[in-house]
């Protein structure tokens, strides 16, 4: 009985020791070091062929989920719209300060509106986006809507400062006085980073969000904390999607599934003929007057062809005439959602060199020609290695 007490006694010293040193490494550590100390690393590791363990390439993996959803919505012949007004809403209140997101709620919603607009515009050349913000309980409009995506990120970094609360009937309200003066042919779409759990609003928001539906504004809100009922209904009433992000690659995704155009809404498909100008190059060294800047500069720019006019950026609208301005590499590349490819269908590479293709199935030249037979031969290398 003596012997076991006394094990008893040394097994609860040892305990005690153990938890003494835990709590002095854990002091040891700052908070955020702490964090990524209780993270389960080893699951971000995999055994690869050869029995050595290697980290899993989320990005990889996150990219091709993302390009197979694109190939997915464009695979159905189904009215798009081309171009699109669309104001992304940021919400830059007290709640864009928390950290569980690194470093912050806030740097992560730059860093992907960042990627969203480049997207945006590699996917719509014809469409145009503005900025807002939401802080102190007021909606800021940071751009106009406009072509450039540099301008936009320029404007979005130099601004990023969070403080009081947010209101999203005044987003709505700014969205709806700014997107009332498009033209029927143009869809307008609004998307909202929501990282508040609640609203500080000046008045009836459900009134807010019926004006919005009756304007045809199709509004999407991504929420960065919990769901709310009021981004839910909004979303719904507007034709919209609403969802939460878990974590910053879940809201990279969330956030690109917006870059390709959405199916028209039914009711206001209506088919339109749109009259647009393409404007020439205007010869550099020369000094003009830009009509949207409304100050002169050095060469560079294009001219109106209907009022000679001297403009940025393409496209856009001339700030005379009114006339929309595009370049034809604009208008081509829209044509691939009109006409979406047919998905490839994946094919096993073969391990026998014999039945390895001779001829690209891209352009249909030979892999055999001069200079392109190193390249058959390292495809053969790779098929027997493998």
């Amino acid at each position: 009985m003596l012997r076991k007490e006394t094990n008893g006694e040394e097994r609860r010293l040892n305990r005690d020791e153990e938890d003494e040193e835990e709590e002095e490494n854990d002091r040891g550590h700052d908070a955020w070091e702490r964090t990524y100390a209780d993270e389960r690393s080893w699951e971000a590791l995999q055994e690869d062929e050869s029995g050595l363990l290697r980290p899993i390439d989320n990005k990889t993996l996150y990219h091709a989920q993302y390009r197979r959803r694109l190939r997915t919505a464009t695979a159905a012949r189904i009215q798009k719209g081309l171009i699109r007004y669309l104001y992304i809403v940021i919400d830059l209140s007290r709640a864009a300060t928390e950290t569980d997101y690194k470093p912050n709620r806030m740097v992560v919603v730059a860093r992907q509106v960042e990627a969203f607009i480049r997207e945006f515009f590699d996917q719509n050349p014809l469409s145009q986006i503005g900025l807002l913000t939401l802080k102190d309980g007021v909606a800021h409009c940071l751009t106009e809507l406009g072509g450039s995506p540099e301008s936009h990120i320029k404007a979005l970094m130099g601004k990023l400062v969070c403080s009081g609360d947010a209101s999203l009937q005044n987003g709505l309200d700014l969205v709806h006085s700014l997107l009332n003066q498009i033209p029927s042919y143009g869809h307008r779409e609004v998307l909202m980073l929501y990282s508040a759990l609640s609203t500080c609003d000046p008045g009836d928001i459900m009134e807010t969000i019926q004006k919005c539906k009756s304007s045809k504004i199709r509004c999407s809100v991504i929420g960065l904390s919990a769901e709310l009922y009021i981004c839910k209904y909004l979303c719904l009433e507007t034709g919209g999607s609403y969802s939460v992000s878990l974590d910053e690659p879940h809201l990279k995704e969330l956030v690109l599934e917006h870059a390709p155009p959405p199916p028209a809404i039914a009711e206001f498909a209506i088919s339109n003929l749109i009259k647009m100008g393409f404007p020439q190059r205007a010869a550099e060294g020369v000094i003009s007057i830009c009509s949207c800047h409304k100050e002169a500069k050095v060469g560079g720019g294009y001219t109106c062809p209907r009022c000679k006019a001297r403009v940025c950026e393409l496209p856009t609208e001339c700030c005379i005439c009114g006339l929309t301005l595009v370049s034809s590499p604009h208008l081509a590349r829209s044509y691939h959602h009109l006409f979406p490819i047919t998905p490839f269908d994946d094919v096993a590479v073969s391990s026998d060199p014999h039945k390895v293709p001779k001829n690209c199935f891209g352009c249909q030249q030979s892999l055999l020609a001069p200079g392109k037979r190193l390249l058959f031969l390292l495809y053969v290398i790779m098929i027997r290695d493998e």
